[in-house]
């Protein structure tokens, strides 16, 4: 199911990246909440682990959205197709991950065509730049016409869908539905960087509208510092203040505190560390401590 040659590990070509559209939600108006439609039976039966939904819980948040679900669901026409139509009623932007190769289970780009009443049709430029970056691989230059015939299915798109070139070294777009749903393949590391250059595409919410995190640490169990917490969420909730616990088995005990007024939250996690005994902590700092356990 992998896009085979989906991107170059170098900058070998300079394709012409997308000129910026018009905002598809209207003038003056941002994306506010989010959901993420992970497909693959891979995930479901536990070949492959899903690093792509918590890479966008990760960019939605620095970006100040709102990310209310993720779905997992398997290579499946109607699966798709009823979870495609009732996530973009519902979410500003959504994603898709997985499904876009060009093996027989790849079936992302048709299941999306049918949910939003669309023949497919393939997409010329997409093919041109996909023959540009086969012309270095000589296993691919070779391939017999049925072999062809399944690469191209790689650019077979619903066609009235926005095609959307994101970085000059990759040929890949992606294929934005209804001005909401964003498709994205399933490799880890293109769907990093191709999320990440889709961001000067959408009308992200301004930075005042972005939340601050403080983390804390503290080595107390989760059931000494409860009360704390609970008192401290209720003395908060009116300026918007999340309060959450996650706990590590028998080390202790990190706390959020998440709002807009980043002073406020600086001040209130000083406060949490002081009364609970812990320290302050960086999100590249708490990311390193877990990644280490």
């Amino acid at each position: 199911m992998a896009t085979d040659t989906a991107a170059s590990e170098q900058p070998k070509w300079n394709f012409p990246v997308s000129p910026v559209p018009e905002n598809p939600l209207g003038e003056g108006r941002y994306i506010k909440r989010a959901a993420a439609l992970i497909i693959g039976d891979e995930l479901l039966n536990g070949k492959t682990l899903d690093r792509n939904s918590n890479y966008f819980a990760r960019f939605c948040f620095e970006n100040g959205i709102d990310l209310k679900k993720i779905e997992v669901i398997p290579d499946d026409e109607d699966d798709i197709v009823e979870a495609a139509r009732r996530l973009v009623k519902d979410y500003d932007f959504v994603i898709t991950s997985g499904g876009i190769g060009p093996t027989h289970d790849d079936i992302t780009y048709a299941s999306l065509a049918k949910a939003f009443d669309q023949p497919l049709e393939h997409h010329k430029e997409t093919l041109r730049r996909m023959e540009e970056v086969i012309k270095t691989r000589t296993d691919l230059s070779q391939q017999t016409p049925e072999q062809r015939t399944a690469r191209e299915r790689m650019a077979l798109f619903p066609a009235r869908a926005e095609v959307l070139f994101i970085a000059p070294d990759i040929w890949v777009p992606v294929v934005r539905l209804e001005g909401k749903l964003c498709v994205f393949p399933g490799i880890p590391r293109l769907f990093q960087r191709m999320l990440d250059g889709l961001a000067a595409f959408l009308p992200l919410p301004p930075p005042g509208e972005r939340p601050f995190r403080q983390q804390v640490f503290t080595s107390l169990p989760e059931s000494s510092i409860a009360p704390f917490l609970t008192a401290l969420q209720e003395r908060t909730k009116d300026a918007g203040v999340r309060v959450g616990s996650y706990p590590l088995l028998q080390k202790g005990v990190y706390v959020s505190l998440i709002g807009r007024d980043a002073d406020a939250v600086r001040a209130l996690g000083e406060e949490v560390a002081r009364e609970l005994q812990g320290r302050l902590v960086t999100e590249d700092e708490a990311r390193a401590e877990k990644a280490a356990l």
